[in-house]
């Protein structure tokens, strides 16, 4: 990345703070515009792609459904936790401890469905073992396997909460009005806490609990984080690319 944004004659910076960082780097100003994140317009582009396909849509579900979970079940209201973990540096007791709040949280609302898409890593998958045994007979718990990213965003735009340590969820979820628990304890996206649309729960088994149940308990709260303004963009970050290069040629 340093190499080519020394031989670069275009910045398109997603952030204000990205700007800033290009310019603390040395790069001039006129050189940068913030744009927003492509990813947003990708995820635009894909969610709408699905809502006006019904054939797409229903090849996805049936793909969930394949997979462990029906998504049917969210017809009547039922509210759904997505949940991904996969980071390093949560190996051994971190998972541990989010196992255990999720497992907890599954018996303290009955009536909301948890859905965990497995990483492939052997360190995510043996403390799931440990605390939810080799069968999984919690009702409302769902382990399926991975899921491609077409199929992932069908299930994120269904669901009410983001239970993640990924890092791009937390620039796609808050597009899509839904709030994000990072479990980590620190992010490489500061914009994001700031402008409220995610918050940091890290592994901590009494946070998790917590804002899992604020979340799904207090509507103002949650209100609060799902209308709080994406900080990556809007889904016209392509659109300002263009209008950019052909103003200065």
């Amino acid at each position: 990345r340093q190499i080519t944004g020394r031989i670069a004659s275009h910045h398109f910076a997603p952030t204000p703070l990205s700007r800033q960082n290009l310019l603390n780097e040395g790069v001039d100003d006129s050189c940068i515009t913030v744009t927003g994140n492509t990813v947003i317009d990708s995820l635009h582009i894909v969610v709408n792609k699905i809502k006006n396909n019904q054939k797409l849509s229903l090849n996805l579900a049936k793909i969930i459904e394949n997979l462990g979970y029906d998504t049917s079940r969210l017809n009547n209201g039922r509210k759904l936790v997505l949940i991904t973990g996969h980071r390093r540096e949560n190996f051994g007791e971190g998972f541990i401890d989010i196992c255990n709040a999720i497992k907890d949280l599954t018996k303290k609302y009955p009536d909301v469905d948890f859905v965990y898409p497995m990483h492939l890593n052997p360190n995510v998958r043996k403390p799931i073992i440990e605390i939810f045994g080799e069968k999984n007979l919690i009702p409302n718990m769902f382990f399926i396997e991975p899921l491609e990213y077409l199929t992932f965003i069908f299930l994120m735009e269904k669901s009410s909460i983001l239970l993640t340590d990924s890092g791009g969820i937390q620039e796609e979820a808050p597009s899509l009005g839904k709030p994000v628990l990072v479990m980590r304890d620190t992010t490489e996206r500061p914009e994001a806490l700031e402008a409220g649309t995610v918050k940091l729960v890290g592994t901590n088994y009494y946070k998790i609990i917590d804002e899992v149940s604020k979340l799904i308990e207090d509507f103002e709260y949650y209100l609060s984080i799902s209308r709080a303004q994406n900080p990556y963009g809007d889904g016209s970050a392509c659109e300002r690319i263009v209008i950019d290069e052909f103003l200065k040629n």
